[in-house]
Parts: C-alpha cells; structure tokens; sequence
C-alpha cells in the first residue's frame, strides 16, 4: 500500500482537489489518495473521504503536521496557495516544510506544482514594471520558482509542474467579462497579442496523476500544461458564444491593470506584462499536446466553458 499512496497538498483546492478526484476515478486503481486538509471535517474533505480517500489534517505553517502526513507516502504532490495569505516569504517558508518533509519521510516521487522566478528574465529593478515588496517582479510567480531549489537542494527526486492561467479565474476571481456600452460586454486584459496558455483548473491535477503513472522517468524534470493557448479576441469570441452575447476584447496597459485597485492588482499587472514580454519562451514551456498525453481528458476552452459559462459572474444589462 505505502509505494500507491500519494499524499495530496491542497486536496480540497483546485489542483489538489483535481489530483484526489482523479486518482479516485482513475479505473486502474494504481494509486490510493491521502488527502491533506486544514479542515478535514469540511464538505469537500467529507465528499473525499466517501469517495475512498484517507483524509488527514495538516497545516502548511506547522511543520510537525506536514511530517506526519508525508509518512509512508509512495509519492506527495506539493502546492501552495499565494492569494490565501499574499505573502512570498510564507509561500517559500511552506515549499520550505513539505521539501523538509518529504526528505525526512524518504519519499520516492515528489510533484512540485511550480511557476517561473521572473527575475531570471528580468531583474527585480523596476526599470520595466515596478518592484513589488521589496524583490520581486511577480510575487506569487517569484517565490514558487525560487522555491525550487528547497526541492533539489535536498535532493528531493522531485517532478516540477509548471501551471498556466486558470480559466476557473473568470468564475471565482472576478476576471469575467464587464459591462460596456450598448449591452456588449468587455474582456478586458493586458496582453496585446499575445497568446496565453489556459487550462481548467482540475485537469493539472489530472496531468499531474499522468505524471505519476510514468513514475521515475520525470524526476528531475520540468513538465509543462496548458489546455490551449489563445489571444484575448480568441478568449472573448469563445466567451461570447457560451454567454450567448456580444464580447470584446479590451487590450488595457499594464499600468492600467496595476491601477485598477483591488487585492492583487500590482501582481496580477506585472504577471500579465511578463507573459506578454516574454511569449515565447512562457508559451514554449507548456505544451498542449504533452498535457493531453499525459491527461486524455485535457478540456479546451469552448469544451469547458460548455459547462462552466453559466457560472459565470455577469453584469446585468
């Protein structure tokens, strides 16, 4: 039992609770899920638990309930959630735990869902988007690629999981479309045109059990997701559709962005400049047709806005 059991990080969030879902759909039954949780006796971790999961309790600020629940792991998937907190110094505290962890436990396969260090691209100066707290570009995307090294400086056989853009954003982080003039609505997003690489947000956790099922091959590596990668006109021509009216695509600048006010403006400014900035080689990282080898129920955008749309927050009119 112990070289099946993945221990699941985040098993009631998006990627996490993506991973623990389908391990347990997964009709091969090659894994068993222990499904890490803050909250254990929560709806979600409830719905786990009746579907077969182990569901253990543990905090990524304490460190003794992060060691327990690496134990007898065959495998543990690792990730942190940035906008719980906003802070990069808990985020690479956290990484910091969990790779401690796993070291100790002597777990075989590591997954560490990542992002890229931007200043690896670009220096932390400001001279082409503005420093945010104190060092970094691009906090939630800095401190995740910073945090890599806390994996192989303790040679953690780690696999690292470069996310991409959730579309589950237009739902849950106020990133759908705005009211504009004559009932049409906008999206609006600094990116030029660029195209972006989305994905839904369960199928990581899907590309993640494929990642799993080739099993030591990927340590060591880099993997990349994306379910497509689309430009702005694209996404609001899909958005249109499944809304059933008029969407346009709003090119605003990046200082715009950073403007506009709410939590995580500044960072979600800079992030949208980096991926513009640096298409390329952002774009070259996460390859769709990999994602689908390793996930064959990879969803495109139309696929998952077919039963996503309607959640959808909209403005009325």
């Amino acid at each position: 039992m112990s070289q099946s059991l993945v221990t699941v990080f985040g098993a009631t969030g998006a990627q996490g609770g993506g991973l623990a879902r389908a391990i347990l759909a997964d009709p091969q039954r090659g894994f068993a899920v222990r499904a890490v949780t803050r909250r254990p006796e929560s709806p979600p971790a409830r719905a786990l638990a009746a579907a077969g999961a182990q569901v253990v309790a543990a905090d990524l600020d304490d460190a003794a309930s992060v060691h327990r629940a690496m134990r007898g792991a065959g495998a543990a998937f690792c990730v942190t959630n940035f906008w719980e907190h906003f802070s990069p110094d808990r985020e690479l505290a956290q990484a910091s735990v969990m790779a401690e962890a796993a070291r100790r436990a002597d777990v075989p396969h590591v997954i560490w869902s990542t992002l890229e260090d931007t200043r690896d691209y670009l220096p932390a100066d400001g001279a082409r988007m503005p420093v945010l707290m104190g060092r970094y570009n691009v906090p939630h995307f800095d401190a995740k690629g910073e945090a890599n090294r806390q994996f192989f400086d303790r040679g953690v056989p780690v696999t690292l999981l470069y996310t991409s853009f959730y579309w589950d954003n237009f739902i849950h982080f106020g990133m759908g479309p705005k009211a504009a003039e004559a009932g049409e609505l906008l999206l609006a997003l600094p990116l030029g045109g660029a195209r972006m690489p989305g994905i839904a947000a369960a199928d990581i956790g899907g590309c993640a059990l494929g990642i799993l099922k080739q099993g030591a091959a990927t340590i060591g590596t880099a993997i990349g997701v994306a379910g497509e990668h689309l430009g702005g006109e694209e996404m609001a021509a899909a958005l249109g559709q499944a809304l059933g009216r008029r969407v346009r695509y709003l090119d605003m600048t990046p200082q715009a962005y950073r403007a506009l006010g709410f939590p995580g403006a500044e960072d979600l400014g800079n992030m949208f400049q980096f991926k513009r900035d640096f298409e390329r080689p952002f774009r070259a990282r996460r390859d769709p047709a990999l994602a689908r080898h390793l996930w064959p129920g990879l969803q495109t955008f139309r696929e998952w806005l077919a039963v996503h749309a309607c959640k959808i927050p909209l403005p009325h009119g």
